[in-house]
């Protein structure tokens, strides 16, 4: 299928490269920033994954699985191959020892030594335990999630229907603050839409993750609430490059995009929380070669 809506992420590279300011910021990499923009998907028209350059579906398709059982420990991602939650807990352990270990070590020990990951590997309340054990003032938790499922199933016209990560009491206990921090969802003619709005937008290597973590998520939600997919409307904040991946965007802009694939869901599991990467197949994908980039910590 024709992939127009991955133009629209092509024009917004392009768009901060030309216009967007530059700024300075907490990583010292520094960016090219602007401040407010929207995709809009419709998922009927194709899964909406960037061709211009390959993504590592299965990877971010394993994160968001995670995120929606709940999983806060680095060894848990590990265990899955997702390694892009280390560098925070790396630069922390590095920081506090003196000890200048490799990534790949670091992550070694975590996997092998139970101790060792108990001190070192917890995330804090990042994602998972915000949406699925958010903590009222009286302690009790929510599944903020499951509620989301009820809703969708027996009140399809509240305004209600969404979840939230940005707990302002936790912030300072979290390896990193969410920024794709607030899901929420829409029913009309029996079609499911979702939307998500991030707060700080990495365009280059977080946007494409994000964006496919929402249609996915999207369309699980559709199929254990009995629903048709609709669209997905990915709204940023402060949307940015940063300036060492300012050749790599460049790159990306000189490929023309290819035909989208089509989600494969092989099963329809007991439960939301119940998928497992091999549910999923992305069925004609077929991307322009990956471009490799450094994640700013």
């Amino acid at each position: 299928m024709e992939p127009v809506g991955e133009y629209q992420y092509l024009n917004l590279l392009q768009n901060v490269l030309e216009h967007g300011h530059d700024r300075l910021d907490r990583t010292g990499v520094g960016t090219r920033a602007q401040f407010g923009g929207m995709l809009r998907f419709d998922l009927a028209e194709g899964f909406p994954i960037h061709t211009t350059k390959r993504v590592y579906w299965k990877t971010a398709f394993k994160e968001m699985l995670l995120f929606l059982q709940g999983e806060t420990k680095l060894r848990a991602f590990l265990q899955q191959n997702v390694r892009i939650w280390t560098d925070w807990p790396l630069k922390v352990y590095r920081d506090q020892t003196g000890e200048d270990v490799s990534q790949s070590a670091f992550e070694e020990r975590i996997l092998a030594d139970d101790a060792f990951a108990q001190k070192w590997g917890d995330l804090g309340p990042i994602y998972g335990k915000q949406w699925r054990r958010w903590q009222g003032p009286d302690g009790q938790e929510i599944d903020q999630v499951q509620q989301v499922i009820q809703q969708l199933k027996e009140n399809p016209a509240s305004r209600r229907i969404l979840w939230e990560g940005w707990n302002v009491g936790e912030l300072d206990q979290m390896a990193l603050p969410p920024c794709h921090k607030h899901y929420q969802f829409f029913v009309a003619n029996q079609k499911l839409s979702g939307a998500c709005v991030v707060r700080s937008n990495d365009l280059f290597l977080g946007q494409p993750w994000n964006q496919i973590s929402l249609a996915l998520v999207t369309h699980l939600l559709a199929q254990q609430c009995g629903y048709e997919v609709g669209d997905i409307v990915y709204m940023m904040m402060d949307a940015h490059i940063y300036k060492n991946h300012f050749d790599q965007v460049q790159l990306q802009l000189s490929r023309q995009p290819k035909p989208l694939p089509t989600l494969v869901i092989k099963r329809q599991a007991k439960t939301l929380f119940d998928y497992t990467i091999d549910d999923f197949d992305l069925e004609g994908y077929d991307p322009h070669p990956a471009i490799a980039a450094e994640v700013a910590v």
